[in-house]
């Protein structure tokens, strides 16, 4: 018999609707269960991509035994972390203090009935015990004893906890002088963390810290240049998947050689521009074939047929992690002619030794193509093309393997992240994502802007979650972004309510800073206030970057107030770990030396002698908006008009050129 999971929308948790074990949705009614049972609650928070959640579904939660003693001894509560990042914040931070160490997925927490504090902290445990974990169902009996038999101790420790976690956020703000201090001091860290041989940061398991390299890629020719280098490196070796295009989500290995095979909308959303913008600045091809192929994965494998992108496809098939990735030599051979394969051979290291368990090779660009190309006597116009061939040959075949799990829920943040990604990577020259992340927009506004408020997840046909901090943040972001490639008066009137919801529902009015939480969300035992990056960029840096862009745009001081005071908020943080906190550090380069907005008033027709310098105009990094005469103008934009021919304004800050009639003249002061 299914489960009380078996109705929800989330995958993950209808993956485990066949459990024998009792479980619960996060919902008032478990809470409840819990303090009339008087039973402590097991939480269990994963997501449907996460390997080592698998691992221990299929070890202890579809094993009758240990089911039973779950049943038993708690009230059992699954939790998809995608749909409730609330949640997982919350408890992730309880982990990290009762621990002492960072947490992870699966996350496996004991919550005491009454208040929801957690009293034990545990990630992945196996069913039997091994060098430094224990056995699950020995922690099962020993937590529960606890919990019963010392209970004065345990509520000292919960009241201490519930204290610590309440006091996050409250900080004072910085009351002094904004200044560029935690750049300088985050350059300096992330040079002497830096891996010069690979990138990224030295040591393994090896992450794509997109925040970071794009904050990077926005500093200055040391800053750029290690961002290039770690660009380089994940785009040649096994972060990327050079058959299908896009990338996975982190590397085992110090050298981006194995990945975990999980392949996330929001690392593709985020290194499509990355990709495109290090294309244009650094000239390299290898660069823009990988923003090509990104953007060609996400439009063919993640999104819907109604517009919205969906969230990610599984590592594991047919229950071994990598198999629907992976090769044998043999397999490679029969696929191609002689030809092809004496390429491939050399060129992804199918003539070493397997780099995969199981004597199985993934695909790693082993040797340069123009290295093999004079290897075989060939220029590299041949290799390039015989090498499209190969790779066309590999994946028909790879595609006709069992595939990896989908999950189909669509997420507010994610799908902006790949909005934005799309817009951004657009002006760049790399194009091919914009029509679906239109499309994608279009499917946001019909399905997750429901009279007035914004929706966290689109799942089994309906809107759910009142939305976060992030989808507010991120979708205010990409709403910008696209007004940059096309203006909708739809979108800019979209873009202002979100604006005001951030400082209506989500700002500290006290301290500053956004919480992730609106202030009417459920209470929970923390509220959240991310200022530190993850595998997102944090809502607090996002936010006070887009409240910056949109300030300037309409000159609404209000806004350009918020984001001051939200970098006031996170200045601790910038003080004590500014090298993780790259989106804040974006907004904070932005508020000392505000970007350039460059507005042309102007139709289709007068747009065309614009070109040039509209072009060289976002070569610079300005922020360039082309608005038809028929155009709503709120804010600023009301004082500035339309005349034949067209009119550009150009602004930094709060000073302004006198209007502009002629293209030349644009480009001169742009220079």
């Amino acid at each position: 018999m299914s489960n009380r999971l078996a109705g929800e929308t989330s995958p993950y948790l209808r993956q485990h609707a066949d459990n024998p074990v009792d479980w619960w949705p996060w919902c008032d009614e478990a809470l409840a269960t819990a303090r009339r049972e008087r039973k402590p609650i097991l939480l269990s928070i994963g997501y449907a991509a996460c390997h080592w959640c698998h691992v221990m579904a299929h070890e202890s939660f579809e094993d009758e035994a240990t089911a039973a003693l779950m049943n038993a001894l708690y009230v059992n509560i699954k939790v998809d972390r995608e749909e409730r990042p609330d949640l997982d914040k919350v408890y992730q931070l309880a982990h990290q203090a009762l621990a002492r160490r960072g947490g992870g997925w699966p996350l496996t927490m004991f919550l005491a009935a009454d208040d929801l504090v957690p009293f034990y902290a545990g990630t992945y445990f196996p069913k039997a015990p091994r060098p430094g974990l224990p056995a699950f169902t020995h922690v099962l009996r020993a937590v529960r004893d606890w919990h019963d038999g010392q209970p004065d101790p345990l509520r000292q420790q919960n009241e201490a906890l519930a204290r610590f976690l309440a006091a996050q956020g409250t900080e004072p703000a910085h009351a002094g002088a904004l200044d560029d201090a935690p750049m300088r001091d985050a350059l300096a860290r992330i040079a002497r963390a830096f891996d010069p041989a690979n990138g990224g940061r030295r040591g393994g398991p090896k992450f794509p810290h997109a925040s970071e390299i794009e904050w990077l890629l926005s500093q200055g020719d040391d800053a750029r240049g290690m961002a290039q280098h770690t660009l380089a490196r994940m785009a040649e070796r096994g972060l990327a998947d050079h058959l299908g295009g896009g990338f996975f989500r982190y590397c085992v290995d110090a050298r981006w050689e194995i990945p975990h095979f999980e392949k996330m909308l929001y690392d593709n959303a985020q290194l499509l521009p990355q990709y495109a913008q290090a294309a244009l600045r650094f000239g390299e091809p290898a660069f823009a074939r990988a923003a090509a192929a990104c953007a060609r994965w996400l439009g063919r494998e993640l999104q819907s047929a109604h517009g919205g992108f969906w969230s990610s496809y599984d590592a594991d098939s047919e229950g071994e992690e990598g198999r629907y990735y992976v090769w044998q030599r043999d397999e490679v051979r029969a696929a191609l002619d002689a030809d092809e394969f004496a390429l491939v051979e050399p060129l992804y290291g199918f003539d070493l030794p397997p780099n995969f368990e199981g004597g199985a090779w993934h695909v790693v660009v082993q040797r340069p193509l123009a290295d093999v190309a004079a290897a075989l006597g060939i220029d590299l116009a041949q290799a390039t093309a015989r090498r499209a061939r190969a790779d066309a040959k590999l994946l028909a075949v790879r595609e006709r393997r069992v595939r990896p799990g989908l999950d189909d829920k669509i997420l507010t943040a994610w799908n902006a992240l790949a909005i934005a990604g799309a817009a951004r990577a657009a002006r760049d020259g790399e194009d091919r994502l914009l029509a679906a992340a239109e499309h994608a927009l279009d499917f946001l506004y019909e399905n997750a802007w429901l009279d007035g408020r914004l929706y966290a997840c689109h799942a089994g046909g309906r809107a759910r979650f009142p939305a976060y901090l992030d989808d507010h943040a991120f979708l205010l972001d990409a709403l910008l972004a696209m007004l940059q490639v096309r203006w909708r008066d739809r979108d800019l009137a979209w873009a202002v309510a979100l604006a005001g919801a951030l400082l209506e529902r989500f700002e500290d009015r006290e301290h500053g800073g956004f919480w992730f939480t609106a202030h009417d969300a459920e209470p929970l035992p923390q509220r959240p206030k991310p200022f530190l990056d993850e595998s997102l960029p944090a809502g607090n840096g996002v936010a006070a970057r887009a409240l910056l862009a949109i300030g300037h745009l309409l000159g609404e001081p209000a806004w350009l107030a918020a984001a001051e005071r939200c970098l006031r908020a996170g200045w601790s943080t910038l003080a004590e770990l500014p090298e993780a906190a790259c989106s804040l550090l974006l907004a904070l380069g932005e508020h000392l030396e505000p970007r350039t907005v460059v507005v042309l008033h102007a139709d289709g027709h007068e747009a065309g002698r614009w070109h040039d310098a509209l072009v060289l105009a976002a070569s610079r990094r300005a922020d360039v908006y082309r608005i038809p005469p028929s155009a709503a103008r709120p804010g600023t934009l009301g004082a500035q008009r339309h005349a034949a021919g067209g009119l550009a304004y150009v602004c930094r800050g709060t000073a302004c050129l006198p209007p502009i009639a002629d293209p030349a003249e644009l480009a001169a002061h742009l220079a």
